[in-house]
């Protein structure tokens, strides 16, 4: 992807100036003739981006690197200058987000804000959140939609100001040099999925790369259940087996099996599910191995494992496929493989999650963990599996 060096007659507003949103969302948005305007509550990164007219976007694969040139952008802090926002949002043309499932409900309330300030003689706004999660766009909606921040008689109507769309996401972006500035490194595999029905009456926004379906699930599925699947379990196996990277990891025999395991459990589900051809599933499950193994993408077991309460929860990317193979009665053992070692990710450095983990499994009963992590019922299948987990997890650590 080149830099597109026209003045932008376009606009869009991002929330997130990480990774993520500079090297992949704004990237693509620059490139389509947008201004981006970001929108984030870290004032380090925002007072950067105001002071440098332009960042690189650096992509590397075995062919070799490729660069472009980012500009044409601005940064407010949210925190501090909210209503600044409020105005971008009410003239854009499109809102993004890349800030992760958890903060979705965080920053509803300011789009709320500017969709209601919206002129309905503007088209819709479209709004597409690119997250690691199912539906994230419908859940933002959601948030956006509700009584304590839009009035009843403006959700009713909000098709008029606002579309939202579900996308789904994927690109490695892997930890960043310390020394990096607002550069952004990342791998040169690109897909972003976007479903099209809610601009049924108008043009979807024009978006270079975006690939527009009818049918979004079983493009969401099938990346959750084999990109993140696969990425996670090398991380988790990994980070039990004392290995400081993903490449590392999968350097190592048993690793590479039991993640190509725990990715043929997800084949046998999407393929089923979804009606996808088997060889071109297997042929998807070995590029994304060959893509997580990428010696230039060097990723830290511990950055990638991060987060494991919601990398164990219900939707996610063990216990989501799992529980449906489970329920039809199929194989979903490396899956639960997979989650063990999740479970086992506690008290790791610089991750809140991995601490609030460790805490709940000394505290309460197995079947009360799983239920409360993993939003597990115990009329489900997969039930007690997991609480044997548990209760294995839980019966090393008092030996320890």
């Amino acid at each position: 992807m080149t830099a597109n060096g026209n003045t932008p007659t376009k606009k869009a507003v991002h929330f997130g100036a990480g990774n993520i949103g500079r090297g992949f969302v704004a990237c693509f948005l620059h490139n389509s003739g947008y201004e981006v305007v970001f929108a984030d509550v870290n004032g380090q990164i925002i007072d950067l981006l105001n002071a440098n007219p332009t960042y690189k976007v650096i992509e590397v694969g075995s062919d070799g690197t490729t660069e472009s040139i980012i500009s044409n952008y601005r940064a407010i802090n949210s925190k501090t200058h909210e209503d600044q926002v409020i105005d971008e949002i009410a003239t854009a043309d499109i809102v993004t987000c890349s800030v992760g499932p958890n903060i979705l409900k965080f920053i509803a309330p300011v789009i709320a804000k500017g969709i209601d300030k919206r002129s309905e003689d503007l088209e819709p706004l479209a709004v597409i959140a690119c997250e690691n999660a199912i539906n994230a766009t419908s859940t933002l909606a959601d948030f956006i939609k509700a009584p304590q921040n839009m009035a009843a008689n403006r959700a009713e109507d909000i098709d008029n100001r606002a579309r939202f769309a579900n996308s789904a996401i994927d690109r490695i972006v892997p930890a960043q040099d310390p020394d990096a500035g607002l550069d952004v490194k990342l791998e040169k595999f690109y897909e972003w999925v976007v479903e099209r029905t809610p601009f049924k009456d108008h043009k979807p926004p024009s978006i270079k790369g975006v690939m527009w379906v009818d049918n979004l699930e079983p493009f969401i599925e099938r990346k959750l259940y084999t990109v993140n699947t696969g990425h996670a379990t090398a991380a988790y196996h990994g980070y039990n087996r004392r290995k400081s990277t993903v490449y590392d990891a999968l350097q190592d025999r048993y690793i590479q099996e039991e993640v190509k395991k725990a990715l043929q459990n997800t084949a046998d589900l999407i393929t089923q599910k979804h009606g996808i051809d088997e060889d071109a599933q297997k042929e998807y499950v070995e590029k994304i191995v060959r893509r997580i193994s990428n010696p230039h993408l060097e990723d830290a077991v511990e950055r990638v494992g991060r987060a494991p309460l919601r990398k164990l929860s219900r939707k996610e990317r063990f216990i989501g496929p799992a529980a449906e193979l489970a329920e039809e009665g199929k194989d979903c053992s490396a899956l639960l493989d997979a989650a063990e070692m999740a479970f086992r990710f506690q008290n790791v450095e610089g991750d809140e999650e991995s601490t609030e983990l460790a805490k709940i499994m000394e505290t309460h009963e197995p079947q009360d963990v799983v239920k409360k992590v993993c939003g597990l019922q115990e009329n489900e299948k997969l039930f007690p599996k997991v609480v044997e987990i548990v209760k294995k997890v839980q019966a090393d650590s008092q030996e320890e």
